[in-house]
């Protein structure tokens, strides 16, 4: 592998503890136990830190720490204002991948939503997808990876 960004498919190291200094996402999800599979089957993440419940688990890919919340956990529930904290929206996580036509093969015979095609500029090429729950996330493949 070339460059600073592992593949998705790259074994992460599962720290024993989260540091203050490490990267964290929190997505709202519908079903914990659902969306640990998606993560760790599909991407390429290894179980979090965090114990995982009914209502919570967390992956991590790399430096990379992504908290899945379910319906009834503390960082799910409604603001003061009675917004609900929902799934899905346009921030999203990035990975980068070395091959991406590959990976987009792949999550696509495995049934994994696209937000849209593979989109090519000076940057690399990217695709969204989306975690059970429409979480988005985007693959990556820098400029010149093959």
């Amino acid at each position: 592998m070339t460059g600073s960004h592992p593949p998705a498919t790259a074994p992460a190291t599962t720290p024993t503890a989260l540091s203050p200094t490490a990267a964290i996402v929190r997505y709202q999800v519908a079903d914990a136990a659902r969306s640990f599979a998606f993560y760790t089957e599909r991407l390429g993440f290894q179980p979090g830190p965090t114990p995982r419940s009914p209502a919570f688990a967390s992956v991590v890919r790399g430096q990379l720490n992504v908290l899945l919340g379910g319906p009834g956990t503390s960082g799910s529930r409604p603001m003061p204002d009675g917004r609900r904290q929902e799934p899905g929206g346009w921030n999203r996580i990035v990975l980068y991948v070395d091959d991406l036509q590959a990976m987009v093969t792949t999550l696509r015979g495995a049934g994994v939503r696209f937000r849209n095609e593979v989109e090519t500029g000076p940057g690399g090429s990217q695709i969204q997808i989306e975690d059970p729950d429409g979480n988005p996330i985007e693959l990556h493949e820098a400029p010149g990876r093959r």
